[in-house]
């Protein structure tokens, strides 16, 4: 069984650096593209980061280009997302997802066949 597990997630102060990682099993990490996303309280989710395995990439959203950084480890078979210099509005539950088909869109989560279910990272001021 496919799974994708994150940790790394907690409490931090604004200015404060978090480094999350995604941990898949049961499956060659070989995928079309993988993602960071996330959702605060209220909001709809939103992609952070985007790679691409076959090169091109990685994409970020403007709200975390030269904060953010995604990368991955194959032999470890795990996803990174390093956050540096967070802000309060930087809040939310952090989900990485995996596609092992080619999707038309790597940006919408609902079309990932792989989905984690969150670490919770929490910014205060």
């Amino acid at each position: 069984q496919v799974q994708l597990v994150e940790s790394g997630g907690g409490s931090v102060q604004a200015g404060g650096s978090l480094r999350l990682s995604c941990a898949a099993s049961g499956y060659a990490f070989s995928s079309y593209c993988m993602g960071w996303f996330r959702q605060a309280p209220g909001k709809q989710r939103e992609r952070v980061a985007t790679i691409y395995t076959g090169g091109g990439g990685p994409f970020y959203a403007d709200s975390v280009k030269g904060r953010f950084t995604v990368s991955q480890d194959n032999a470890k078979n795990t996803l990174y997302l390093q956050m540096n210099d967070l802000k309060p509005e930087d809040t939310a539950m952090y989900s990485c997802a995996a596609s092992s088909v080619v999707i038309t869109n790597c940006l919408r989560w609902e079309l990932y066949n792989y989905r984690g279910l969150g670490t919770q990272v929490t910014v205060s001021s």
